[in-house]
């Protein structure tokens, strides 16, 4: 398959590039630092922050699939990952690439959007300590990162792409063990971490599991 891999530097970025060679997989891998890149792979420079719509649509040209692990690492990044997977999606139409596969976070279900003002107020998957503690808690902590993370899901439930967000809660830099749980658009019970490599290891089993697309995905150990 040939798949385009966004933010291939980043934490998942890395992991989804790593395994999905050892999978035999014709990856392009965009980052904004490609000369870090050592993979075998063909490598694009891409500033999501300050997306350039004719650059990415020539990356993607020719892709199955789009794995975006886009995301603030900084307070710099603000905003990256909406204004970025806005212009994805824009050139993902472009190159005839219907496929998209990103990562967001547990809490998102329950957080308000610009499109959502007024989610659930409970996530059906989480337990007493999630609803009452762990959710707000991580709310209130991590307020910009989830605003830039809630524009970008907007954007993704409007693209009219073959969409999966993967819901992750706390990532860790654990192995792949292949050992972890998932639910359809719910969190996972009791689930309270993950490591980053599992995280990928699902994106990739999506592409070939259509009951995925235009739904949302809790994982959790």
């Amino acid at each position: 398959m040939r798949l385009t891999i966004v933010a291939a530097t980043g934490g998942i970025g890395r992991q989804l590039l790593r395994q999905a060679v050892e999978a035999g997989h014709d990856v392009t891998a965009m980052a904004r630092s490609p000369e870090k890149i050592t993979d075998p792979v063909r490598t694009v420079f891409a500033d999501l922050s300050r997306p350039d719509l004719r650059e990415l649509t020539e990356a993607i040209k020719g892709s199955d699939a789009i794995l975006s692990g886009l995301g603030a690492r900084t307070k710099f990044d603000s905003g990256v990952a909406g204004r970025g997977t806005a212009a994805l999606v824009e050139a993902a139409k472009a190159a005839d690439t219907a496929r998209l596969v990103v990562v967001s976070a547990a809490p998102l279900g329950t957080f308000p959007s610009p499109d959502r003002p007024h989610p659930p107020r409970h996530d059906p998957g989480d337990g007493f300590f999630m609803r009452h503690l762990g959710a707000p808690f991580a709310k209130t902590m991590f307020r910009a990162h989830y605003d830039d993370l809630a524009r970008m899901e907007d954007v993704v439930l409007a693209s009219g792409l073959d969409w999966t967000i993967s819901r992750p809660p706390k990532l860790t830099d654990g192995p792949l063990t292949g050992q972890y749980r998932t639910a359809l658009d719910r969190n996972i019970r009791g689930g309270f971490s993950v490591s980053r490599a599992d995280v990928a290891h699902h994106m990739l089993a999506c592409l070939t599991r259509p009951e995925t697309i235009g739904h949302t995905v809790g994982i959790a150990k």
